[in-house]
């Protein structure tokens, strides 16, 4: 038995891998990149437990859970008069032609390279792609990107949710006994933990100042009258 996981071209799962790997040995994690065009394909066939896909996404029946927002880059050929900006801004690229996009962002970056155009993809996409003949350079207005973990309604266990405190960050031994829910596994948590840890404190620990202040003042009065005598 394994846990199918997709994730699109972009996004680098090599951390959750090991993660998962040590954690459990027992559930072997097969990872298969797709593209954008197919990242719901397996998902929504069955062939796929797990899918990192770039939202929007337009299907029913699944959990989603909203990750990271990526920044968006304009390729352009490395001749190109624009190419040595250090950022851009949508209006510098008013009246660039457009390459074709193509369903394998390789063939749009291809274009690019061939003089079709630019092109704007998000800067995962454009890192994974990239080439000695073009340039990718961060447009600051352009509309970010969303990258988000999604799973069927259905496949909603125990191995899954694992799977989810794993991205979350979550270690083996805070993942267990909590909540299943989709909502739950994406509730941030650090605030919560940090106001319980202050209740449970001595005063003591939470405002050292306080008593050494006290205690500095009594020993400075009796410091001074020691000089006196």
């Amino acid at each position: 038995m394994v846990l199918r996981l997709r994730y699109v071209a972009g996004v680098s799962p090599a951390r959750w891998l090991r993660v998962w790997a040590e954690r459990r040995p027992d559930l072997p994690l097969e990872a298969t990149r797709v593209e954008q065009s197919e990242q719901l394909v397996d998902l929504l066939a069955g062939d796929a437990d797990v899918a990192f896909v770039r939202l929007p996404v337009a299907a029913a029946g699944l959990h989603e859970i909203p990750l990271w927002e990526e920044l968006a880059v304009a390729v352009l050929p490395k001749e190109h008069p624009l190419a040595e900006a250090g950022s851009l801004t949508l209006a510098d690229l008013e009246g660039e032609p457009l390459a074709p996009a193509q369903p394998d962002a390789a063939m749009t970056v291809e274009l690019v390279a061939a003089g079709a155009g630019h092109a704007l993809l998000p800067h995962g996409v454009a890192r994974l792609h990239h080439r000695r003949d073009v340039v990718a350079i961060p447009v600051t207005d352009a509309p970010t990107t969303r990258i988000a973990l999604v799973w069927r309604v259905e496949r909603d266990d125990a191995d899954i949710q694992e799977f989810v405190a794993v991205v979350r960050g979550r270690t083996a031994r805070s993942s267990r006994g909590e909540a299943t829910s989709p909502e739950a596994s994406a509730r941030p948590e650090p605030a919560a933990r940090r106001e319980r840890a202050a209740r449970r404190e001595p005063r003591s620990r939470r405002d050292p100042n306080a008593r050494r202040g006290a205690s500095g003042r009594r020993g400075g009065s009796t410091r001074k009258r020691g000089r006196g005598r």
